[in-house]
């Protein structure tokens, strides 16, 4: 079953980082900034998720795989483009939430995309300065 999972992530990895973040960055998305783990560059992933309070919730699609997620791990300094205004923050993984639970609370086409894609569920919070 993991070598299944592995593959579907591999497929859909390589269709976001070709198609969906390139023309993503160039829409007026929700974008997250981290810091290249490797590179010390910025990098932008379109994502989705939902604003409540100054907390920004989302689900990673395949969890700990997920370039973002490393990123956040080794530097959880983000910032996040809300509305076409960029907000600094700090991005916590949170693996012991429910993820398809928060899915319920997130919007709901994204949370659709995040389920059928998603091979490794992981909530993500960021508290917003």
């Amino acid at each position: 079953m993991s070598g299944l999972r592995d593959l579907k992530r591999q497929v859909v990895h390589r269709v976001q980082r070709r198609v969906v973040n390139p023309v993503g960055r160039q829409l007026p998305v929700t974008m997250l900034e981290t810091t290249g783990r490797k590179s010390g560059q910025p990098r932008h992933t379109p994502v989705g998720g939902r604003l409540v309070d100054d907390k920004f919730w989302m689900v990673s699609e395949h969890g700990e795989h997920s370039d973002y997620v490393r990123n956040i791990k080794a530097n959880p300094s983000v910032r996040l483009r809300l509305g076409g205004e960029w907000r600094r923050g700090t991005a916590h993984p949170l693996p012991d939430d429910d993820a398809v639970q928060r899915l319920g609370n997130l919007p709901r086409l994204n949370s659709a995309m995040v389920r059928l894609m998603g091979s490794e569920l992981l909530t993500i919070r960021v508290d917003l300065d």
